[in-house]
C-alpha cells in the first residue's frame, strides 16, 4: 500500500514515516512545513509541501501518488493556545479534516487512520481510562480532537472507508537524535530546557490527591506510538469498514516529580524542582488502559521510561550541544 501522512515532516509524523517504511509499506508526506521540518524526510520518500485545507492539492496528490490509505496527523496541538485562538484550531483542525475526508471519499481511497488525543478525555475521575470512559474536553484542542472522531467515524459508516481514532498519551522519546522532538511544549523538552538554562524544572502544584501530590501520567514511546500506526493501518487495509477507537499508552502513570528525578539521574543533573501554582484544568492522573488494542491487534509497547528520557537527552543534546554534562 502506499500512505499519506499528513504532517509527516513533524516529530510524531517523521517516526510514523520511518516505521511504515520499514516494514515495507510505502510513503508519501504531505506538510505545509510551518512547523515540520523537511529535513525530518528521507531522500526517498516523496514531500508534497502543502495545507489539508487546499482542496484541490490534497485531490492532486492522492491521484498522483496513487494514495491506498491515509495517516492524518497535520494538526494544530498546543492547549493553551487553543483556548486563545479557537476559531484558528477549529478550523485547522476540523475543516483541515473535512476537506481531507471529503478528497479521500471522492478518491476512493479505503483507510483513513486519525492522530487523536487523551485530551479527549478531559478530567477523567477514574484510576484507569478505557476508550469508553466519557469524553469531556477541558480546552478547544480536545474539542477538535472530539469533533474530528465525530467526523472520522460518521465518514466511514456513511461510505464504507475503514477507519481508526487513535488517542495518544503523553509522547517522548525519539528514534535518533535527528528525529528528536525539537519543541518545548511537553514536560521531557520543558525540563531539559530549564537544565539546560541552569533553572530550577517547575511543577504546577504538588497538593493533588495523588501518592507525592503531583499529576499522574502515561507515558509512551514515540517509536512504540509510530508502531502501532503500522499495526493499525495494516489491521484497516485488510478489514473492509473497520470501525476503531484505541488507546496508544503503556497504562503505567508516573507522576511528575518522579519524572524530574529520573530525568536528573539520567542527565546528570542534580537539580531540585521549583513548585509553581496548579495550572487550570490540568486532571490529577491520566493513565490509558492499552487492553483493547492488545487483545484486537496484538500491540504493546516495547520501551519503557528510562528509554524515552535517554534516546530524548541524546536527541536534546544533539540540537543543543552546549547542554551536556562534561
Amino acid at each position: 500500500m502506499t500512505w499519506l501522512i499528513t504532517g509527516g515532516a513533524g516529530y510524531i509524523g517523521a517516526h510514523v514515516v520511518r516505521a511504515m517504511t520499514e516494514a515495507g509499506e510505502r510513503a508519501v508526506v504531505y506538510d505545509d512545513l510551518s512547523t515540520g521540518d523537511a529535513r525530518r524526510v528521507p531522500a526517498e520518500v516523496p514531500l508534497v509541501q502543502g495545507s489539508v485545507l487546499d482542496a484541490d492539492r490534497v485531490a492532486r496528490t492522492l491521484a498522483e501518488h496513487e494514495i491506498t490509505g491515509v495517516v492524518h496527523l497535520a494538526a494544530k496541538k498546543q492547549v493553551g493556545e487553543s483556548v486563545e485562538r479557537p476559531l484558528e484550531y477549529y478550523r485547522q483542525n476540523v475543516e483541515g479534516l473535512r476537506t481531507l475526508l471529503e478528497a479521500v471519499t471522492r478518491a476512493e481511497v479505503p483507510s483513513f487512520v486519525f492522530s487523536s488525543s487523551a485530551a479527549v478525555y478531559g478530567m477523567p475521575d477514574v484510576d484507569v481510562v478505557t476508550e469508553e470512559t466519557p469524553c469531556r474536553p477541558l480546552s478547544p484542542y480536545g474539542e477538535t480532537k472530539l469533533a474530528g472522531e465525530w467526523l472520522v467515524r460518521a465518514t466511514g459508516r456513511a461510505t464504507g472507508l475503514s477507519t481508526a481514532s487513535l488517542r495518544y498519551f503523553n509522547v517522548a522519546g525519539t528514534a535518533t537524535p535527528e528525529l528528536a522532538d525539537t519543541g518545548v511544549f511537553n514536560l521531557v523538552p520543558m525540563v531539559f530546557e530549564k537544565l539546560t538554562e541552569g533553572a530550577a524544572p517547575r511543577i504546577f502544584g504538588d497538593d493533588y490527591a495523588t501518592p507525592d501530590g503531583t499529576c499522574v501520567r502515561d507515558y509512551i514511546h514515540v517509536v512504540d506510538l509510530a508502531e502501532a500506526h503500522v499495526t493499525v493501518a495494516r489491521a484497516l487495509a485488510s478489514s473492509p469498514g473497520a470501525d476503531l477507537t484505541l488507546n496508544i499508552g503503556r497504562g503505567e502513570g508516573v507522576s511528575v516529580r518522579e519524572m524530574i528525578d529520573r530525568i536528573n539521574a539520567i542527565t546528570g543533573y542534580a537539580r531540585p524542582p521549583a513548585v509553581a501554582p496548579r495550572r487550570p484544568g490540568d486532571p490529577a492522573r491520566v493513565v490509558a488502559s492499552a487492553a483493547r488494542i492488545a487483545t484486537e491487534l496484538g500491540w504493546q509497547a516495547k520501551y519503557d521510561v528510562e528509554d524515552m528520557i535517554t534516546s530524548a537527552w541524546t536527541g536534546w543534546v544533539h540540537h543543543h550541544p552546549e547542554a551536556a554534562r562534561s
